[in-house]
């Protein structure tokens, strides 16, 4: 057995979990569209056919003042629709056990009738929440244990109630979101007592053979957050009630330390829980960047917990566990945590899916079938859009050649790779690799794939994938010395001077200035230099993990200047969940941002732009084009030249700033019909 730890079972007295590896909770989005509960069972129960132990589903509300305007858990009538899922999941495997996530959103929902136990508005807030009375705390409490009551009607195996990320409950806890001077508020026996008590009254509710799970900021990285005997006290408290596992998160959603990016060490946050499962008595479950079974399987043999969840390596791969427990370790298409598809999507409204796995939360949409007749198939281009036609053409048994002019598969994952924080997109190029072997795809490197040698081999379809060319803008002056290509930079071709412009503040000009002012050696960023750099102290657990504790970054040994045209903040374009961490990263190590220019020209003096109005001369040394990109359509063209047809996809379909999420999700769906 690879992985003795995480395979172990876990007896909870009244049932078993198969083994120590949970789905966690993440909304998809699923829960409020037309046909969605059909979907969200299908989605599950792939997971669960694929020897998960156990999955969490996204949070559902248990009224309307707790709700986005989505799914609610109170009545017969909604028990039914979830009846679609747990049935789903048990028929597929009846020992991988399914629990519901209770999120009642506090402050952070979206409609005015909000509430929390004090009228402060969260930073990320959309209204002022309105203060609970008795009578509206008694009403909160009976509609959490009704939720538990009805989820356990609709047949989940237990519930879990969420406590933290400035929800309702964890906003009891902290004492700048309760200025409560009742039995609900003051001090911190007061201040737990909501909690305490809708796990105490839905323990008796839903009787002793329910999974009750309770979800606990372990560590806020708020300032004046909790200190980390409260939330000992708060463990013990809840374990003293009736939970049978405690799940440790770690930050609120306004906190300023990011903990799901991908610059965010593997298992950052696993020894916060690792000694909060000294002080207790019932299993705990530890979560943030654990994407890979060796990563789970180090958790915990060091002790940092009995159960470790992983969301998103879920939805980046449903047979992650399956291959796990075969050996196919190098099979896994691993989480970059990347969140594009996935969080930023959830956090703006749209569907959940995955950039390195389209079919995630499609499952009922979008399947690789074996193909009707089989094709022999050229694919022009090893970037992520031909890595995913060629894998998946050639998973539903069509003969695929992959021709790559350079020495190497990745194409744009090449440079990305390279840039320090997005390390992980290694596992990407890993997972194709690995894949175009199983697959036997014909792989020819070094190989420029000419309109006469695609005649002469007569395939029965050819795809170009050829990706972009970077786009030259039209400025004066734009060939002298001190210009270079970002390509060129990433590549190491050309050197980078004292003082840099950056024309462009797109992904790739931030990408540009995070490598050029990165200080210290390339490689993953270990957990004692990320703590230094965004204010953590996990040894001493001051109040929130970061209550008096300054970042200590390092300024860049570069002058820097980025500059875009748009009007607008710079990086407003960047993801939602991650683009404030980038900003604020790249500001604390000095790099200046200047958006709303016109760029006039490039001489000896360096770059000359307009801002309102007011000529301004950056005296630099390298000015470094990130401004946009074009398709790489030549092939194409002398394709059509021959009267032979093809298709594109990726970058030389479309040009977009190194969109690896349209281009992959676009090259599968192709592929999936041919």
């Amino acid at each position: 057995m690879n992985y003795p730890k995480l395979l172990e079972p876990l007896d909870l007295g009244f049932t078993t979990i198969k083994n120590r590896a949970i789905m966690g909770s993440m909304h998809t989005g699923l829960e409020e569209i037309e046909g969605g509960f059909e979907r969200m069972a299908a989605y599950f129960a792939e997971r669960a056919a694929n020897d998960i132990g156990m999955i969490i589903t996204g949070g559902i509300a248990p009224n309307q003042e707790s709700s986005h305007g989505g799914a609610t858990m109170s009545s017969d009538e909604e028990a039914a629709k979830h009846r679609l899922v747990t049935d789903a999941v048990h028929q597929a495997a009846p020992d991988v056990k399914i629990c519901m996530q209770i999120l009642h959103s506090g402050p952070l929902a979206h409609n005015p009738d909000c509430v929390a136990p004090s009228a402060v508005k969260s930073r990320i807030g959309r209204y002022v929440p309105n203060e609970l009375d008795k009578a509206g705390i008694e009403k909160q409490i009976d509609d959490h244990v009704q939720c538990a009551v009805m989820a356990k009607k609709a047949g989940y195996d237990g519930v879990e109630i969420i406590g933290s990320a400035g929800y309702l409950i964890s906003t009891f806890l902290v004492e700048k979101t309760n200025l409560r001077e009742d039995e609900y508020g003051g001090n911190y026996e007061n201040r737990i007592r909501f909690a305490v008590e809708i796990v105490e009254r839905t323990r008796a509710a839903v009787g002793e053979d329910f999974i009750l799970i309770f979800r606990i900021a372990a560590m806020d990285m708020l300032e004046g957050g909790m200190s980390w005997d409260e939330v000992v006290t708060l463990g013990k408290a809840l374990e003293k009630v009736g939970v049978n596992i405690v799940s440790t998160h770690f930050t609120w959603h306004e906190s300023a330390v990011p903990t799901i990016a991908t610059m965010v060490p593997r298992a950052a946050f696993t020894s916060v829980t690792g000694r909060l499962r000294k002080q207790l008595n019932v299993p705990v479950i530890t979560s943030n960047r654990i994407n890979m079974p060796d990563v789970a399987e180090e958790v915990l043999a060091r002790g940092d917990a009995d159960l470790v969840s992983m969301a998103r390596p879920m939805l980046a791969d449903s047979a992650f566990m399956r291959k796990a427990i075969e050996g196919r370790e190098d099979e896994i298409n691993t989480c970059i945590a990347c969140n594009q598809a996935c969080l930023d999507h959830t956090f703006s409204g749209k569907l959940t899916s995955c950039l390195v796995n389209p079919r995630a939360c499609h499952e009922t949409m979008l399947n690789y079938l074996p193909a009707p007749t089989p094709k022999r198939i050229a694919v022009i281009g090893a970037g992520p859009a031909g890595l995913a036609y060629a894998t998946v053409a050639a998973e539903r048994g069509h003969k695929v050649t992959l021709f790559e002019a350079s020495s190497e598969v990745g194409g744009q994952f090449n440079l990305a790779k390279k840039i320090p924080g997005k390390e992980e997109f290694y596992e990407t190029l890993r997972y194709f690799a690995r894949m175009l072997e199983v697959l036997g795809v014909d792989v020819r490197l070094n190989t420029y794939a000419s309109p006469a040698q695609l005649q002469a081999e007569a395939f029965d379809d050819i795809i170009i994938a050829t990706g972009i060319t970077p786009r030259m803008p039209e400025i004066d002056g734009i060939g002298h010395a001190k210009v270079v290509s970002y390509i060129d930079v990433i590549t190491g071709k050309k050197p980078v001077g004292d003082k840099v412009a950056v024309i462009g503040a797109g992904g790739i000009g931030f990408d540009i200035c995070e490598l050029i002012s990165h200080s210290g050696p390339s490689g993953a960023v270990d957990r004692d230099v990320f703590a230094k750099e965004w204010g953590v102290d996990f040894d001493n657990h001051p109040r929130g993990g970061v209550t008096g504790v300054e970042p200590v970054v390092a300024r860049s040994a570069r002058e820097i200047t980025m500059i875009q045209r748009k009007d607008s903040r710079v990086g407003s374009g960047l993801g939602k969940t991650t683009g404030w961490t980038h900003r604020l990263s790249l500001a604390r190590r000095g790099i200046n941002m200047i958006n709303g220019a016109h760029y006039d020209r490039v001489d000896d003096a360096g770059l000359h732009i307009t801002v309102d109005n007011k000529p301004i001369l950056l005296d630099v040394d390298t000015v470094i084009l990130c401004a946009g990109q074009l398709p790489r359509r030549d092939l194409y063209d002398g394709l059509a030249a021959l009267d032979l047809t093809a298709d594109l996809i990726g970058g030389a379909f479309e040009a977009r700033e190194l969109d690896a999420k349209a281009a992959i999700k676009q090259a599968s769906e192709m592929a999936a019909a041919i």
